[in-house]
């Protein structure tokens, strides 16, 4: 669970705890409301319950709790000595009640504000400790920003590669990336000539239009990436094609492991100006959207 999540869970129970607040507030809720016989002490009631009253020859039956006319809650135990009319002698224990102020009885609202005033600053300062941990500790396994295992090279390329020739792109929701082909024949005439972006035929292509940061879908009959928002369009490795975006599709820098999988490296973007030329053609069928922008070659 991420911080955030914590973050919204916490707010949420602060939330409900101040709402428990403030209707127990506006109910009322006082000494006059509270049965006194709930809030006697636990050791009068446990001893009155537990213990009898005993004589040498018989045990008397104890007086229910019920029985004794006392206001409120503490208690201390006497023991006394009866002397029958028969000779026998009796021991009897006796519960004393005294009574105790309504500070000492019940909460007062001031006390009441003041637990719940610091309960609320407390989760408080927890929520922004833990945000403060998320912040200096990021999570560096998994997820975007990390390396992303996108599978191995050929079950990518047989998905990738359609029957008829045509491309349909490989999307990897963890990466936020497209894989797509790229062959080792065209790379000469691209800018991407360091290899960094290229792996065994491969390239990862960042799903963000770099125009105002829509996601670019894919465009099956002109095979290429075209924006919906503002009609940028790519070709089929991300290039330059038309529109109001400033530059090509960002890349992520791609590696094979030992495994054969493809390895996305998506906390390091590459960045590329509008490719001079496209060493893949687009388009190479109709368009996807509606949307006619001015086109620069």
């Amino acid at each position: 669970m991420s911080i955030v999540e914590l973050s919204f869970i916490a707010i949420g129970a602060i939330g409900l705890l101040g709402v428990v607040g403030i209707v127990a507030i506006v109910s009322g809720r006082g000494p006059g409301n509270i049965d006194w016989k709930k809030n006697l002490d636990k050791r009068a009631v446990k001893a009155e319950k537990s213990k009898e009253k005993t004589s040498f020859f018989a045990p008397s039956k104890p007086k229910s709790i019920e029985e004794v006319n006392v206001e409120e809650v503490t208690a201390d135990e006497t023991e006394e000595v009866v002397e029958e009319t028969d000779g026998s002698i009796k021991i009897e224990e006796k519960v004393v009640y005294e009574e105790i102020s309504e500070e000492e009885r019940y909460i007062t609202r001031k006390q009441f504000l003041g637990k719940a005033l610091g309960g609320t600053f407390g989760a408080f300062m927890g929520i922004q400790a833990l945000a403060w941990l998320g912040f200096l500790w990021p999570k560096v396994s998994g997820g975007f920003g990390s390396k992303v295992d996108a599978g191995k090279i050929e079950d990518l390329k047989n998905q990738i590669i359609q029957a008829d020739g045509s491309v349909i792109p490989a999307f990897i929701p963890e990466a936020r990336a497209y894989v797509l082909p790229f062959s080792e024949s065209t790379a000469g005439d691209s800018q991407f000539t360091d290899g960094s972006t290229i792996a065994d035929g491969l390239v990862a292509v960042y799903q963000r239009c770099v125009h105002l940061g829509c996601r670019v879908p894919w465009c099956n009959s002109s095979q290429g990436f075209e924006c919906p928002c503002h009609g940028s369009k790519y070709n089929m490795v991300g290039e330059y094609y038309a529109g109001p975006a400033p530059r090509n599709l960002d890349r992520f820098v791609v590696n094979v492991s030992s495994a054969g999988k493809l390895i996305i490296d998506t906390g390091t973007i590459i960045e590329s100006p509008r490719a001079p030329g496209l060493s893949v053609k687009y388009p190479q069928g109709l368009s996807c959207i509606a949307l006619a922008p001015t086109e620069e070659s």
